[in-house]
């Protein structure tokens, strides 16, 4: 499932959720939300990048250049104060959303 297919909303919340581990640059962020899915959910940089930047402008990120493992310079990216509380709103929502989509489907009758 690639970027476009995630529910409105849901990759910036992954990213959230990821950051809550740990500062990482923006490959690692695809790596871990890819491999934690089981490959379903592969995030691209046209789609990344773009969440990272505005996650940063609203203040629920911030980032600093480092060195990565393979000693190339890289940005990376750290959930701020701000970032939890907005994630504790968004899986509440999403958690509504989830349910909501559960009653639809059960069966009837």
């Amino acid at each position: 499932m690639k970027e476009s297919d995630f529910l409105p909303g849901t990759l910036d919340m992954l990213i959230l959720q990821t950051l809550t581990l740990e500062p990482m640059h923006g490959y690692g962020i695809a790596q871990f939300i890819r491999q934690r899915s089981k490959d379903v959910l592969q995030v691209g940089e046209g789609s990344l990048y773009p969440a990272l930047q505005r996650l940063r402008v609203q203040g629920y990120i911030q980032a600093e250049w480092g060195e990565s493992d393979n000693k190339r310079r890289a940005r990376y990216y750290q959930l701020t104060r701000k970032g939890k509380n907005q994630l504790v709103k968004e899986v509440a929502s999403f958690e509504r959303v989830m349910e909501a989509i559960a009653h639809v489907m059960q069966p009837t009758g």
